[in-house]
């Protein structure tokens, strides 16, 4: 009996002195993690320590089960950028090389019906260079009006001509008065879509001149040509489709 008061006055003394004691030195150390980093630029995982303000709860496993992470009671790293390499935009490519920007488009120049109070016949082409307007009559006092780019200062011309022939993307063969102004010119080049007369070409009488398309639709509503009439390709191909071999064109 007496051996079992000791034991269980030993017990006592363990429960009393020994768990806060070992509480204590649980809280006493901090054991560092060691980290291994197979990729050493990724970000350290965030640390969790606990607040001046709370009370100590040792630490460690019990800290995380009880402690109280919404209230911030851990403070995290802060977290690295990732270090991905940057890709070139490739719609900035232009601007790197220096070229100019384009002017847009203007709306006034996209094909619409206008009125039209002249007396030429239907069917009848009036171009009027100063506005930089192409008219196919249509009667009744309408007209499909399109935009277009004329000559240069010097190159424009006024007159009466008749369609003399029709072509789908034509080959251009510059002649001898443009070479002598610009012998870096190709001597001859095929239709297609780098070709500068465009989708359709429509030949005016026996003249070096035509209505025809152009790969350059930034230039409709300017002084651009060597007198040749330049419409967009979506605009050229609609007239082609409506003009007849013949047709009367009046350029004022």
């Amino acid at each position: 009996m007496k051996r079992m008061y000791l034991a269980l006055l030993a017990s006592a003394s363990f429960l009393s002195f020994g768990f806060p004691q070992a509480t204590a030195n649980e809280a006493s150390f901090v054991i560092a993690p060691v980290l291994v980093r197979d990729q050493p630029d990724q970000p350290v995982p965030p640390v969790r320590t606990a607040s001046a303000d709370r009370p100590n709860l040792g630490g460690g496993f019990i800290e995380f089960l009880f402690g109280d992470r919404p209230q911030g009671a851990y403070r995290q790293q802060p977290s690295y950028p990732s270090q991905q390499p940057l890709m070139p935009q490739m719609g900035a490519a232009p601007a790197m090389m220096g070229e100019p920007a384009r002017p847009a488009f203007d709306p006034k120049y996209e094909k619409q019906v206008v009125e039209y109070d002249g007396n030429e016949a239907i069917g009848t082409i009036v171009i009027d260079t100063p506005n930089k307007f192409l008219y196919l009559v249509q009667g009744s006092g309408k007209a499909l009006r399109y935009g277009i780019g004329v000559g240069r200062p010097g190159f424009t011309w006024s007159g009466v001509k008749q369609i003399s022939a029709k072509k789908e993307w034509p080959d251009w063969t510059p002649p001898a008065e443009m070479l002598a102004r610009r012998p870096d010119l190709p001597r001859h080049m095929e239709g297609g879509p780098e070709n500068p007369l465009g989708a359709r070409a429509m030949y005016l009488g026996s003249s070096l001149y035509r209505i025809h398309g152009s790969n350059e639709p930034w230039t409709i509503g300017t002084n651009v040509s060597s007198g040749c009439i330049r419409m967009r390709n979506e605009d050229v191909i609609d007239l082609y489709d409506r003009v007849k071999v013949g047709a009367r064109v009046v350029v004022i």
